[in-house]
């Protein structure tokens, strides 16, 4: 299976697919009206997620997801967020990954930058 194909993005609030494997939410903040039971999620891993203000500026306007992504990108270079992103390859390495998140367009949000950077 091609490293691509073993990273994927969903909405949390979707139902799992058995092709999943790991779940991780990648957003800062939970998920509003979801409880842990129902998430069904591997793990939260809130320090891969965008800094407050870059989340606020962005505001999922899909004219600034090219910016977004610039800056995300450099922000994930700092000690904190490479961390947990080298904790998101080891999660992916082995086995199908699957980045969650809460966003209704998941193809413009961190989990899709984070898809990217990993399936490279």
């Amino acid at each position: 299976m091609a490293r691509e194909q073993m990273v994927r993005v969903r909405r949390v609030y979707e139902a799992p697919a058995q092709a999943d494997g790991a779940g991780v939410l990648v957003d800062r903040i939970w998920p509003r009206g979801l409880t842990k039971l129902k998430a069904h999620l591997d793990e939260w891993c809130k320090q891969v997620a965008p800094p407050t203000e870059l989340r606020k500026w962005y505001g999922h306007d899909p004219d600034r997801f090219a910016e977004f992504s610039r800056r995300y990108r450099n922000e994930l270079q700092d000690p904190e967020h490479a961390d947990a992103l080298a904790h998101l390859r080891d999660l992916a390495k082995d086995r199908p990954l699957t980045l969650l998140t809460a966003t209704k367009r998941p193809e413009i949000s961190e989990a899709e930058v984070l898809a990217e950077m990993l399936g490279s």
